[in-house]
């Protein structure tokens, strides 16, 4: 895939940039680019605005044709034909593109000028080191302690006001010592090594919109740093819901005692201090307390290895209109959305507890308290990711649980994977936004189970609910229900197939096999519904279709106005189609049983 290979040797970062950038806009085919493309004897170029002839070859399983390797293509040229195919409308949405871009371009080098040190630092506990019968090794303290010292010096930015990293405040109950942060460098390993893979089709993924060198260092998940959380007096009256489990009393964040009466503890990210500081209501803590690290999506971040936190953010992801605060209305629907799958239940599939959070009615003061089961739980976007000694994630994973066979664990993963969103599609009709990030792999006793979290973005059928006599919850958020068959499926072509299956395993394994392995299961699981209208429609919609639905994403998540695109959520567009890469696999040998079949495909992982 175009996203996921590093690019080095003269030209730095900026090709590969430019190459992702150009491949999503003509995947997405803006301004009619898909038009621009020629066929010859000497193969398939796209014409550029200027002139140039961008040769093109096979793409990835996305999209028919990709920008061809030897190409060396400039992000100047890219934004200047974006310029001259856009519409005028979309003028203020290809600028704040254009920013993306640079920003993007600005984190990949800062990355790499750190990435041997941030892999020296993982590499420092690997949990082969800890494996013991079960393999769910150490447990770690309750709450988190004192971070490396190469990191304690690392300032929070001029948004975090007091440094980040500068020792756990009495009261935190963590221990000292290298082995205490190993154990909490752990809970987060994997997180952060899928960090350094690129996002499969959001081209800028790397942008956080507005952060500085210094605060992406100190606070994104590439970097692996750890950092103290701001705190917030809130006044009781405007508080909604749970009270936290880890929050400190308020003369441990230098607030006066008594305001305990009046006033509850909210956590603040530091990235989101500054924004606080200016609600009229809220008193900003002056001290920091409890150190955290972050999580592969930035706002949340890990307090030890069974327990995480989200948190609002300020900055933008995934596109201008993918703002990452949190709207007090959905922490209620994603505890809604947890307690419909508990309905649902399958004995391989568990559920991480997102029932403890809280709001002031504000997008900048809310919190989300996460448990996790017990076990060695792994990031299902952390299976393609480079290793600090060399090879990939899912190579480790395989060796230390399935006697070296990556191709049987990818398997199975990919049955546990369908067999699950199957049955919810084809007898609850629900559909998941359970990407790779949403997912994550349980090890220990027994077969690996699946891990789902994040539910508020789920997409579920009332008349299929009713049918099945399972009760509609009461979402606030209306567009969580929805009894369009296609709508659904267009959920789970573009999250469980796209992302979650074929993103992570053709990556992993040659793509012709990782095809056959992803049709094989999706294949196994729908025979299991035999002929059900449901079961029906979603083969059509994926092992027999032509072309299989993709989403715009840079469309309609910076370079259009909403108002354009009609799109009701901008997560959820689906304006472009992509060949069918289950249909037509060239013939090919048996999956490995070795784990041997990784060779190129491996060695292109990391970003």
């Amino acid at each position: 895939m175009d996203g996921e290979h590093r690019t080095g040797g003269a030209g730095g970062r900026e090709p590969y940039l430019a190459a992702r950038v150009l491949n999503a806009l003509l995947r997405e085919d803006y301004g009619g680019l898909a038009g621009r493309v020629t066929r010859s004897r000497d193969g398939v170029v796209l014409l550029l605005p200027t002139g140039r002839q961008v040769r093109l070859t096979a793409g990835s399983p996305f999209q028919d044709f990709v920008v061809a390797p030897q190409e060396a293509l400039r992000l100047a040229e890219v934004l200047h034909a974006l310029r001259e195919v856009s519409a005028p409308a979309d003028a203020a949405g290809v600028e704040a593109f254009a920013r993306e871009c640079r920003e993007a371009l600005r984190a990949l080098e800062l990355h790499d000028a750190h990435r041997e040190e941030v892999l020296a630092r993982l590499a420092h506990r690997t949990p082969a080191d800890r494996r013991t019968g079960g393999g769910s090794g150490g447990r770690l303290p309750d709450a988190p302690g004192p971070g490396p010292g190469p990191e304690a010096g690392a300032g929070a930015g001029p948004r975090g006001g007091t440094g980040a990293g500068a020792g756990a405040r009495a009261g935190t109950g963590a221990g000292n010592g290298p082995e205490a942060d190993a154990g909490r460098l752990d809970a987060v390993r994997y997180e952060a090594l899928a960090a350094f893979v690129d996002h499969p089709v959001y081209p800028t993924a790397r942008c956080r919109t507005g952060l500085t060198d210094e605060e992406l260092v100190a606070y994104a998940p590439e970097f692996a740093p750890v950092f103290e959380l701001r705190w917030a007096a809130v006044p009781r009256e405007r508080v909604t819901g749970a009270a936290l489990p880890c929050a400190p009393e308020f003369p441990a964040v230098g607030l006066p005692g008594e305001l305990a009466g009046t006033h509850v503890l909210f956590p603040v990210h530091p990235l989101t201090a500054h924004a606080v500081e200016e609600i009229p209501w809220a008193v900003l803590a002056p001290e920091p307390y409890l150190e955290v690290r972050p999580t592969l999506s930035t706002r949340t971040v890990a307090l030890d290895r069974r327990t995480h936190l989200k948190l609002p953010l300020t900055i933008s992801t995934l596109g201008l209109r993918n703002r990452r605060s949190i709207k007090p209305e959905t922490l209620a629907d994603g505890a809604r959305g947890e307690l419909l799958l508990r309905g649902m239940p399958d004995p391989r599939v568990l559920l991480a507890d997102e029932q403890t959070y809280a709001h002031a009615g504000h997008e900048y003061l809310g919190w989300m308290f996460r448990r996790h089961p017990t076990g060695e739980i792994v990031p299902v976007a952390a299976l393609p990711a480079p290793l600090p000694g060399g090879g990939l994630v899912a190579e480790e994973l395989a060796g230390r649980w399935y006697r070296g066979d990556m191709a049987e664990m990818l398997q199975d993963y990919l049955r546990l994977l369908f067999s699950y969103n199957v049955r919810l599609f084809v007898r609850y009709g629900t559909a998941l936004e359970a990407h790779q990030q949403n997912l994550s792999l349980v090890f220990g006793d027994g077969p690996a189970r699946l891990l789902v979290k994040d539910y508020d973005g789920l997409l579920t059928s009332p008349g299929r609910l009713r049918a099945a006599g399972i009760e509609v919850p009461d979402f606030a958020d209306e567009r969580m229900l929805t009894d369009d068959p296609h709508a659904l499926a267009d959920v789970f072509v573009t999250i469980t197939l796209h992302l979650a299956a074929t993103a992570v395993t053709s990556v992993v394994l040659p793509p012709p096999q990782a095809f056959r392995l992803v049709r094989d299961a999706l294949a196994e699981a729908l025979d299991g519904h035999g002929y059900d209208p449901m079961a029906r429609l979603l083969r059509a919609r994926t092992l027999d279709a032509a072309r299989l639905v993709g989403k715009s994403m840079v469309t309609a998540g910076t370079l259009v106005d909403k108002a354009r695109t009609g799109a009701r959520d901008v997560n959820k567009f689906y304006g472009t189609s992509g060949p069918n890469y289950l249909r037509q696999l060239p013939a090919g040998p048996p999956a490995p049983r070795d784990g041997s079949a990784r060779g190129a495909a491996g060695r292109r992982a990391s970003c």
